[in-house]
């Protein structure tokens, strides 16, 4: 594997155990939630590791299972919500925003998550509650349709 080149052009590889830890993190990132690269790298034990974790989203082998579970890596944003697209690459991003709508993210006119929304805390659990996503970010009484806190 090492030296391998991943579908994308990055090496496979190139970082060994730091990249593991990063894609064991995100394999246990939940459906219809997010994680920012910062927030990837501190969990595997690299703070200040963002880029690592974007390096390391890029070089995802397809198809790679950790413990039973693929790597999501459309599921890791930048900070500000955004999709994050190597410079020069030509790649628009598209595909990631298709995945993740289809997963339940919603995105703004700009293309960003609302993290305070879909941001996942390191715990399993369930996706957010719909009735959540479509008031923008506040709960929703059942059957009325009105924000809670109003």
């Amino acid at each position: 594997m090492v030296g391998r080149l991943h579908r994308r052009g990055a090496p496979a590889a190139g970082a060994g155990g730091a990249f593991r830890a990063i894609w064991a993190v995100v394999a246990r990132i939940p459906r219809g939630r997010v994680a920012t690269y910062g927030q990837v790298a501190r969990m595997a034990g690299l703070p200040g590791g963002a880029r690592t974790a974007g390096w390391a989203m890029r070089a995802v082998p397809e198809g790679l299972r950790i413990l039973g579970r693929p790597v999501p890596w459309q599921r890791v944003i930048n900070a500000a919500g955004g999709i994050s697209l190597p410079r020069g690459s030509g790649e628009t991003g598209d595909r990631q925003v298709r995945i993740l709508r289809r997963e339940g993210v919603i995105l703004d006119a700009a293309g960003r998550v609302d993290l305070a929304v879909y941001r996942w805390d390191g715990a399993a659990g369930p996706s957010p509650d719909r009735r959540t996503r479509r008031s923008g970010g506040r709960r929703l009484r059942p059957g009325v349709g009105r924000p809670i806190d109003s």
